[in-house]
């Protein structure tokens, strides 16, 4: 009768005890962490950062391993800008910073529409998890699963990628005043493109921002609360 009174009380400790373990993990990521990346990067709107930042820490906390490393793209800078950081997420060092493309339906110059459809030759923002490499058509590339329902989960579905492309270089921006634009996917330079995926591939997260009001105030990762946290503790405990 003690075993089974033994048994109980364990496994009644477990959502806890999960929950503990996740808030832990996205504690790794401090605000010490944060200014670091801030200093390392300060051509990166600082808020941009922090939402980056923010909804990581709600992906950790929510059950999704802790990254190596966090890409943030920031759409609501021109094409021509260097608008994609990439950090060491357990010094908070700048690993590469360089062009990105947006899809051809997303705008010309700047970025300005986003979609979760196929066949829409949009861009979507939110945060995403970068998955396996693998090589195809463009080359060497990186796949990306897309974390938030609604906003990005068909990703994989719409074959979304890191890819490089020769249209994504400096100069295409000294012929054109801008870079090409990709069918969706986040294309880079060709040249760094062997860089970014290594950077990336096995879980790392990508966070792509631009300040669409309905994903500001929708989006669970940048609305992040314990609830969130304690159902993602129940559900990982379930599967133990």
């Amino acid at each position: 009768m003690l075993k089974r009174s033994r048994r109980i009380a364990l496994s009644l400790c477990l959502p806890l005890l999960a929950m503990t373990s996740l808030q832990a993990q996205s504690e790794t990521l401090d605000d010490h962490l944060l200014e670091r990346m801030a200093e390392s990067a300060p051509r990166l709107d600082p808020q941009v950062l922090s939402m980056a930042f923010n909804a990581s820490r709600c992906a950790i906390g929510s059950g999704v391993a802790t990254p190596e490393r966090l890409a943030v793209i920031d759409f609501s800078l021109p094409s021509s800008e260097e608008r994609m950081w990439i950090f060491d997420v357990r010094t908070g060092d700048l690993v590469l910073r360089d062009l990105v493309a947006h899809g051809r339906k997303s705008g010309n110059f700047r970025s300005t529409a986003f979609s979760n459809v196929e066949g829409s030759n949009m861009s979507s923002i939110g945060l995403f998890r970068a998955s396996e490499s693998y090589y195809g058509k463009h080359g060497y590339s990186l796949r990306l699963d897309g974390l938030e329902p609604g906003v990005n989960d068909l990703a994989r579905q719409r074959a979304i990628v890191i890819h490089g492309a020769d249209y994504v270089s400096d100069s295409w921006v000294d012929q054109y005043g801008r870079i090409g634009r990709s069918l969706g996917c986040p294309a880079v330079d060709n040249q760094v493109i062997e860089e970014v995926v290594d950077n990336l591939k096995g879980g790392q997260l990508v966070f792509k921002y631009y300040p669409d009001q309905e994903w500001l105030q929708s989006s669970s990762f940048l609305h992040c609360d314990d609830t969130q946290m304690a159902a993602a503790a129940g559900n990982e405990a379930g599967q133990s």
